[in-house]
């Protein structure tokens, strides 16, 4: 029996859970559970905000893993070994404070908007990336560093042509794990004006409208299993291409 691909799973829950937000399916599902409906979200507003709420996802996906890269690999350096301590609890201190509260923190300096949520999504996603980094790369052995510099290597060209590709999994599982995160989450946006499958949430509360509140939670479930499948779908692509 073929084994089903990684990727299939997330893939079938984000349709199912895609399919559940349309309002032709969520109208009457919401009746049958004889909770108060509203005025449905059409489809077409859903995709939009969708659009938005992926493009503020990847926006705090992309600082946060970036970021989380640059200090994981300054704290594997001889350089940065003194101050390893100190990124850790700086990393863990940012994602201790929940979104909303980084969120409702940055509002007076920062404004309404985007800027807000790429604040709390870069503070939610650095730690993991950020471990997951040092911790892949403390795993690469020490005499391979040593039989690369032998060979003329310098530490720039150690580190990206021997650790990073060595340590190239879990530092993928890292940041797998910073995208779900950061989809899932940026619908907090919406609390600040953002445009994002949260919207329909907070207005759905505000209004005591049942059926735009499950629309949007179905919409931002959805849009993360989706993105990570994509992820699982591309990281399995790349091993592929990688072992030929």
């Amino acid at each position: 029996m073929k084994r089903l691909p990684r990727c299939a799973a997330p893939l079938a829950l984000g349709l199912v859970l895609a399919g559940l937000s349309l309002p032709e399916v969520a109208g009457p599902l919401v009746r049958l559970l004889g909770m108060q409906t509203g005025t449905p979200v059409p489809a077409g507003r859903l995709a939009w905000l969708a659009r938005h709420h992926l493009a503020l996802a990847l926006g705090g996906f992309l600082l946060a893993g970036g970021a989380g890269l640059v200090l994981g690999i300054l704290a594997t350096r001889a350089a940065g070994a003194s101050v390893r301590g100190a990124l850790d609890t700086l990393a863990a201190a940012a994602q201790a404070a929940p979104p909303v509260v980084v969120v409702a923190l940055a509002l007076p300096v920062l404004g309404f908007g985007a800027p807000p949520i790429l604040l709390a999504l870069t503070a939610y996603g650095l730690m993991p990336v950020m471990r997951g980094t040092a911790g892949a790369l403390a795993t690469v052995p020490e005499d391979v560093r040593a039989a690369a510099t032998a060979m003329g290597l310098t530490p720039t060209q150690t580190l990206l042509r021997v650790e990073l590709p060595l340590a190239a999994g879990p530092i993928l599982e890292a940041l797998r794990v910073v995208l779900v995160l950061a989809v899932a989450t940026a619908a907090v946006g919406a609390l600040a004006g953002a445009q994002t499958l949260g919207t329909p949430i907070v207005v759905g509360l505000q209004t005591q409208n049942t059926l735009a509140l499950v629309q949007g939670a179905a919409a931002a479930a959805s849009l993360a299993f989706l993105a990570d499948a994509a992820w699982l779908a591309a990281a399995s692509g790349l091993g592929r291409r990688l072992r030929r």
